[in-house]
């Protein structure tokens, strides 16, 4: 059985992840589209090195960002890391809030149709041109379906959808697939959450933070690579702006504050459309027992 921990961001999941995977003597994997990359660390809000060391991680520092990582590549990776894990453990435990990647591990990837690369070229110089609030709004007209969930402050994923949306004249969410694939393996999806604004008072808090720990610094780094599809993402942009002097540093520590509550609503409005979710509450004193007494129930072996 694999456990999917999921939900917003900064509501808690790695370190309920982390207890799980410990109380039943299994690995994790990770289902973020940034942890991954070993170059980004205080930004994407990685396990710190005792979690890390504490437990064993998959898609953790695994990629560089210089490696082209998507969703398909994912599900092959994920998949082939559970496989791993069963061969000791009748339990893993998957952790994040990517829930593109969490869809492609549980129901497969879905074909996309075929885009012009003169379209694709088009799109990305409008882009280059006209900026992000210019794609957002092109995104936002031709696939308001997508644009109501997606990671809105990624150029990539926005590009990517606006192609499919002229070339086809469909939504890009129309190419999810209708029959799900089967896996060798039961899955249960545990979710988290919080009060609206308990959760925004974590992440406003959480952003702070990262900011004492070194955010900043760690942006500065990053510089030279700032044109990197990986960087397109929130944490990282809008202190690019700060370093380019489109704002200052309080209005850039602010932008990442909105933005990452943002995201972090899309997230749930993702993840309260699928129906096999079992919702707990992140701040509620039996969560851990809740959520073990659960699995238990229907893992192929008890907890130890």
């Amino acid at each position: 059985m694999v456990v999917i921990i999921c939900g917003p961001t900064a509501v808690g999941k790695t370190a309920v992840a982390v207890e799980l995977a410990q109380q039943f003597g299994t690995e994790i994997i990770s289902a973020d589209s940034r942890q991954c990359f070993k170059e980004l660390n205080i930004g994407v809000a990685k396990p710190s090195e005792m979690q890390l060391s504490a437990v064993p991680h998959h898609f953790i520092n695994s990629h560089s960002i210089h490696d082209d990582i998507n969703a398909g590549i994912f599900e092959n990776y994920a998949l082939q890391a559970a496989e791993k894990i069963f061969q000791h453990q009748p339990v893993a435990i998957m952790v994040g809030g990517t829930g593109l990647y969490i869809k492609a591990f549980t129901d497969g990837m879905d074909m996309m149709p075929e885009v012009n690369l003169d379209l694709r070229k088009k799109i990305t110089e409008s882009y280059e041109k006209n900026g992000l609030e210019y794609l957002q709004m092109q995104v936002a007209k031709n696939d308001p379906a997508f644009w109501a969930v997606a990671e809105q402050e990624n150029p990539q994923r926005l590009m990517r959808a606006l192609e499919v949306a002229i070339s086809s004249g469909k939504s890009i969410t129309t190419f999810r697939k209708g029959k799900k694939e089967i896996r060798p393996f039961d899955i249960m999806k545990i979710g988290l959450e919080l009060p609206r604004e308990q959760l925004y008072e974590r992440i406003n808090h959480r952003v702070d933070v990262m900011v004492q720990d070194g955010l900043i610094e760690e942006v500065q780094e990053l510089l030279p690579q700032k044109h990197n599809n990986a960087l397109q993402t929130v944490g990282y942009r809008e202190f690019f702006d700060f370093f380019d002097r489109r704002n200052s540093r309080e209005q850039a520590i602010a932008k990442v504050k909105t933005n990452t509550r943002h995201y972090a609503k899309r997230q749930l409005t993702w993840f309260k459309k699928d129906e096999e979710v079992h919702w707990f509450n992140a701040d509620s004193n039996t969560l851990l027992q809740s959520i073990s007494e659960l699995i238990s129930r229907f893992s192929p072996s008890p907890a130890p």
